[in-house]
């Protein structure tokens, strides 16, 4: 039996009333949905091998990306190695004595090797996101107008924090410090403990730690690359004899050469290069020498030492500043206990004569 039979056989479907809303429930037939499926297999038949070529393109594009990537990162590694084993071999001779030494190199060479791995695992993964985009027809030009004003606007906006990772990218190439160093930077200065793109750490001389901005700095003064200068002078009585004053300056000198650790300080000997400055009750003697950086401090402190008692034991007097009048002693002025003369003592001074001499007071009873 049909359908169309049934249908006629059941009746007349009831008319619904005013009060009930009619609800048509639309099925879909099998010749619809047989309509639909042939229709998206067409669509599907005619576009294949247009998504099979843009999928083939991008999966192209990432994989010469992530190669190009993993080259150049590891050309960057081999380039900063051998700078390492340049370092090394020239270390220990007297050429690296004038050098930083390995660890400097070789951390100045790892900050190097990641700002260059970073520049260009962004310049490789940025172009590759670029043509992937480019790929599926999108227009780029907006996007890259965009990118351009937001780009100027935020490196307006932190034109310091711009400035300071310039700067310190700049500091680091030319290796102008490193960890270790003693530097003096102008708004601070102290021992170096860690150099950033944008901050500098450093060690102050009371132990406290400056933060200091790449861009805020004008001008460094390194106190701990190639070499470092001791210089004392020494302050003597004019009336000293300079030929011994000489021989036994040259005599502390040629001593504290040739003991340790004093020896492996000095990066020269001592000299004495003769009078600085020579005044009417003293004169000044120039003491000098190159030392290991960082150890000025600690030589002079010794070669003054040594110096004093040298001087002690030769009857050599140091002195220095000017010099103070002794005071008189009060009890050898015979005048010290007398006072000043009174214009009172005087009776034929004015003011002697202007005064009233006192009226004696007479007792009661007493005869006058």
């Amino acid at each position: 039996m049909s359908l169309s039979a049934v249908l006629t056989a059941t009746g007349p479907s009831p008319t619904p009333t005013p009060s009930e809303s009619p609800t048509a429930v639309i099925v879909p037939s099998l010749q619809d949905a047989q309509e639909s499926a042939t229709n998206a297999a067409g669509w599907v038949e005619e576009n294949w091998s247009t998504w099979l070529a843009i999928g083939l393109r991008v999966l192209l594009i990432l994989v010469i990306a992530a190669i190009l990537r993993v080259v150049v990162r590891r050309a960057i590694t081999k380039l900063i190695d051998r700078m390492n084993r340049t370092v090394q071999a020239v270390d220990g001779t007297a050429l690296g004595g004038l050098l930083v030494n390995v660890e400097r190199r070789r951390q100045r060479s790892q900050a190097i090797g990641s700002v260059l791995r970073s520049v260009a695992s962004f310049l490789i993964l940025g172009t590759a996101a670029l043509m992937v985009l480019g790929t599926f027809e999108i227009n780029l030009a907006p996007l890259l107008a965009s990118a351009g004003v937001a780009g100027v606007a935020i490196g307006f906006g932190a034109r310091n924090l711009v400035t300071d990772f310039l700067s310190g990218v700049f500091m680091i190439l030319e290796d102008q410090y490193g960890v270790g160093d003693q530097i003096d930077a102008g708004v601070a200065s102290g021992e170096v403990i860690e150099v950033g793109l944008r901050v500098t750490k450093l060690r102050g001389d009371n132990g406290e730690i400056w933060y200091v901005r790449n861009g805020e700095v004008k001008r460094i003064g390194n106190l701990s690359q190639g070499w470092a200068t001791a210089g004392v002078d020494v302050t003597v009585k004019a009336s000293e004899d300079l030929d011994r004053v000489k021989a036994t300056l040259v005599e502390v000198a040629e001593k504290m050469n040739k003991e340790e650790p004093w020896n492996e300080f000095l990066w020269s000997p001592i000299e004495v290069l003769g009078l600085d400055s020579v005044l009417i009750d003293s004169m000044v003697v120039r003491v000098s020498a190159k030392t290991m950086p960082g150890k000025s401090l600690t030589v002079e402190r010794e070669l003054r030492w040594r110096i004093k008692r040298a001087f002690d034991a030769a009857d050599i007097r140091i002195v220095g500043g000017p010099t103070v009048p002794p005071e008189e002693d009060p009890a050898l002025d015979p005048t010290a206990g007398i006072a000043a003369p009174s214009v009172y003592s005087n009776t034929a001074s004015p003011q002697a004569a202007a005064a009233s001499p006192l009226t004696p007071v007479t007792p009661p009873g007493a005869p006058k």
